[in-house]
């Protein structure tokens, strides 16, 4: 069966299954086998990052520093074969992965599952460091180069390619999945997150009878403001500017913009843990405490270790997307002509995106005491579980208001810089304007090269189009269902991704033994 005949069918055979059953049937990817169990979705990707470390030898510890040497680009020879150099891959990848869940899914985390969720999240990060390491590798190793020249490579054609073409639905599982979670949470969320600070940040200057933030109601359920609508078209002109460009303009702005954005998250989160220095040894006695320890938790919660776990295993995978598949996209456009090389410089992308930047979020909200305005606080200082469920439900206790998301993180560095400067809180709504928009231009380039695997180049203008389209729509949308479908398509993504690691884990480490017995000389 051709690809666009097999996407066509895949295509038709999710929207009928939408169709019957709704998104839960999707997003119970999740949650399956039971809400009380640990997910096989976690096992899966933690299991799997586990038997590929031991299986190589922990590369995220040996090879490490040379994953460092290569991104630096002593090793680039403009001659290699590929699209973009180490570094740009990388920060390609980054762009995509460094985004509203290292500052929304941390909180997240915190919020329900406590400071212990912190610590799961780095030892996800530890094994998650390799699934990358694993993924990328294959990815370049099993690339193709499309009709225009540039690289087309991915989990779709390490599957394809490294498996057997009796393999190929399994690839186009994938690439599908990825078109969809490209729209929904690599686009449309972003943007409507986006959308959604700047209007709450413009209502708090005029309110919200003002002709700009006047919500009309357009059809039941759906309220739409002028502010809304422009936030929508900044963003879309934005993100249409870049990716209607390809890979190398898509290069181009994100080796500049993840720097940047990066550099003002850290500096200001650093300067907030400077500001509340003397809290840092009760931070880190906190998360160790409740990750191995947790108080008793009332409210039914039970197997309150189980609960901080999940919380940050969950939120961690969200967070680096480990194993899922997608980064693997980006990298595999790098100049070179080893593809343990880029895989080295893979393993960077954890290490920044969750052991660095999440944490510095966690130890933000954790030392200022922003936590106690999470369910978790609630639930292990009331003892009587129905109280404890009125007082979620009320969204205060001890009156203080109960946050979540970014909002928590918003309060933690107001509360945590008003020594230094009092706006501490609006760092967060330009972090997320940044992270958002490169969150947005990488996942284009993802649903691109999956477009073009599943129906040829003539698919990738209007796909770009397309995607232009939904990055609008999500600034003037509430999304709540596309958020959990997308969040289903990424782990629909995953599991075809992992079965390629498990199967071509023996080439891996053949690959990875052979090249580093050479001699690596920097580029003259």
């Amino acid at each position: 069966m051709k690809r666009s005949t097999a996407g066509i069918l895949a295509f038709s055979i999710i929207a009928l299954f939408l169709y019957a059953f709704g998104v839960d049937f999707f997003d119970a990817i999740w949650s399956f086998p039971s809400q009380r169990a640990v997910p096989f979705m976690v096992l899966a990707l933690v299991g799997t990052g586990i038997y590929v470390s031991i299986y190589l030898g922990f590369p995220q510890i040996r090879r490490f520093w040379h994953g460092v040497k290569v991104t630096r680009g002593i090793y680039d020879n403009p001659k290699d074969v590929g699209d973009l150099n180490h570094f740009r891959a990388l920060t390609t990848a980054l762009s995509a992965t460094v985004g509203i869940g290292n500052i929304a899914g941390v909180a997240i985390a915190i919020y329900y599952g406590g400071p212990g969720a912190l610590l799961w999240m780095w030892i996800t990060a530890f094994f998650g460091t390799t699934l990358k390491y694993a993924e990328s590798t294959l990815a370049v190793k099993y690339r193709e180069m499309d009709s225009f020249g540039n690289t087309a490579g991915g989990p779709m054609y390490t599957i394809e390619n490294g498996l057997g073409a009796n393999w190929r639905w399994l690839a186009v599982a994938f690439a599908a999945f990825t078109v969809i979670c490209s729209m929904a949470t690599g686009n449309a969320i972003q943007s409507f997150t986006v959308s959604d600070q700047i209007y709450s940040e413009v209502a708090q200057l005029v309110g919200t009878t003002h002709w700009l933030t006047l919500k009309y109601t357009l059809f039941e359920g759906f309220d739409v403001s002028i502010q809304q609508i422009f936030n929508g078209l900044m963003m879309a002109t934005l993100v249409g500017m870049v990716i209607i460009g390809g890979i190398r303009r898509i290069g181009r702005v994100t080796g500049y913009l993840a720097p940047i954005m990066a550099a003002v998250y850290i500096l200001a989160a650093v300067l907030l843990l400077l500001a509340n220095f003397n809290q840092l040894g009760h931070s880190f006695s906190l998360i160790f405490n409740m990750a191995i320890n947790p108080p008793a938790m009332a409210g039914g919660i039970g197997g309150g270790v189980l609960l901080v776990m999940l919380q940050g295993i969950k939120r961690g995978l969200y967070s680096n997307e480990a194993g899922q598949g997608s980064a693997a996209i980006a990298h595999s456009t790098a100049k070179t002509n080893y593809p343990v090389r880029e895989g080295a410089v893979a393993m960077l992308g954890p290490f920044i995106d969750t052991i660095l930047i999440c944490t510095l979020t966690g130890l933000a909200i954790i030392s200022t005491g922003a936590w106690q305005h999470t369910e978790f606080f609630v639930r292990i200082s009331v003892s009587d579980p129905v109280i404890a469920d009125q007082i979620v439900a009320a969204g205060v206790y001890n009156g203080m208001e109960l946050l979540n998301s970014s909002l928590l993180t918003s309060y933690a560095f107001k509360e945590g810089l008003s020594s230094l400067i009092p706006w501490g809180d609006k760092i967060i709504t330009l972090s997320i304007l940044l992270f958002a928009l490169s969150t947005a231009i990488s996942w284009s380039f993802y649903g691109d090269r999956s477009s073009e695997y599943l129906f040829g180049p003539k698919a990738i203008l209007p796909y770009r189009w397309v995607y232009v389209l939904f990055v609008f729509l999500g600034g003037i949308s509430g999304l709540e269902a596309v958020w959990k479908f997308g969040d289903a398509a990424l782990g629909f993504m995953t599991l075809p991704n992992l079965v390629a690691i498990i199967l071509l884990s023996g080439k891996l480490k053949k690959m990875t033994n052979e090249y580093f017995a050479e001699e690596h000389v920097p580029y003259k």
